[in-house]
């Protein structure tokens, strides 16, 4: 089995094994309204297994299609799909030949298209080695039919490829926004202290490693640029940029409520962020490697005259805790006391906690559940808003379930 890692230092490595308010409206000058408040105290949740018999689970998601199905990602190439509380034999797609997968390596991340149930088309992003070099690819593939129940590996259409100089620090995530634009995480390229280049990766618009990507696809196997990208019209500049100043984005969401796109980008040494990224906040700087979280980390020359989004909340590792695996904000139904919280945890302590607002406008974690250290890869939502975890180690899919209800 192979194991996912997320690297905190290079030379003197330290292996993570991995088995590592925006509210839209102003009525007339009045006030917007109060965010969702933090979980009362008397709010108890746990993980309900749904599925097990998975390998290696990173990522959850669903089609948009009104099946009822979850599609699971696991880490070495394929994709199976969960229904009726089973794990169907057949893989829904199996690219495992053609991937590099280990480490931080493999099937990283899935999407599917807007207008999937009549289109049949799906994204993923996937690292593989050709001529020598390692690199990630995001791809299209076509289902016969939305109610296909598998999806034909040659049907594959490569829009772009990054070549990446480590095998870690690969991003992952994907997703389409309210505009229907697909956003793509990826990472600094790896090593340590985001060492490659003068500025280092995160900080060099020339390049597409350390940001969060925005393309326009049409289900035709070829991408274009949004011409209202931040650097659509800057000579030299990688035009697909929407954020730069990213670490290691593993997993990310867009919250189709508000468009907000929320972000768990994984730390260096000490610190672990979440960020939440309005749609008028593109071409951000969110700071590595200038700042690790909301603290100076190489804060070099060209730190100095450079302006950041800061996240909004960022954790240390005194407790234990060590690679933050973002996640969703909940708009399910069950669990009412979560209503407007961002859901979240960190993959090394198995923590998972809800983010929201207390009345003075400060950030307040609290904490809900425990995976299981060295186990949550990746959350996932179904068509009703309710919230998924995918278990790396013991290869179960869990859902979050308030205590005492049915």
């Amino acid at each position: 089995m192979s194991a996912l890692r997320f690297s905190k230092l290079w030379c003197a490595p330290i292996w993570c094994v991995l088995a590592a308010s925006f509210f839209l409206g102003c009525n007339g000058g009045t006030s917007n309204p109060p965010p969702p408040p933090p979980p009362p105290a008397t709010l108890q949740v746990e993980l309900v297994p749904v599925a097990s018999g998975l390998t290696t689970p990173l990522d959850i998601q669903q089609a948009g299609d009104a099946s009822g199905r979850l599609f699971v990602v696991e880490q070495e190439g394929r994709i199976k799909i969960i229904q009726n509380a089973n794990v169907l034999g057949t893989p829904y797609l199996d690219i495992s030949s053609s991937i590099v997968s280990g480490g931080e390596t493999g099937l990283l991340g899935l999407a599917f298209h807007p207008s999937f149930s009549t289109n049949g088309c799906i994204y993923v992003n996937y690292t593989s080695t050709r001529n020598g070099k390692l690199q990630t690819f995001i791809s299209e593939f076509h289902a016969a039919s939305a109610a296909a129940n598998t999806v034909n590996p040659t049907s594959e259409q490569n829009l772009f490829t990054v070549d990446q100089p480590e095998a870690n620090h690969n991003g992952g995530g994907l997703a389409f926004g309210n505009d229907g634009f697909l956003y793509i995480g990826l990472g600094d390229g790896g090593g340590a202290g985001d060492q490659h280049g003068t500025i280092g990766n995160a900080q060099d618009l020339t390049t597409r490693l350390g940001k969060m990507l925005r393309i326009s696809v049409t289900c035709n196997g070829t991408l274009t640029v949004p011409s209202d990208n931040p650097f659509f019209t800057n000579a030299t500049a990688a035009k697909e940029i929407w954020l730069y100043g990213l670490r290691n984005p593993f997993r990310f969401s867009i919250d189709h409520t508000t468009g907000n796109l929320w972000i768990g980008d994984v730390g260096q040494d000490s610190f672990e962020e979440v960020d939440m990224v309005t749609p008028k906040q593109g071409g951000s700087n969110m700071g590595w490697r200038c700042k690790e979280g909301t603290h100076n980390f190489n804060f070099t020359a060209n730190c100095q005259t450079a302006t950041f989004l800061d996240p909004i909340f960022d954790y240390d590792h005194s407790q234990g805790d060590d690679t933050v695996i973002g996640g969703y904000v909940y708009h399910g139904t069950n669990i009412t006391g979560l209503a407007g919280n961002y859901i979240f945890g960190d993959f090394i302590s198995g923590r998972i906690w809800s983010l929201a607002q207390n009345a003075q406008g400060q950030w307040v974690r609290t904490f809900l559940v425990n995976s299981g250290a060295n186990n949550l890869a990746g959350f996932g939502q179904d068509a009703s808003g309710e919230l998924y975890v995918a278990q790396y180690g013991s290869g179960v899919v869990a859902r979050l379930h308030k205590v005492g209800t049915p």
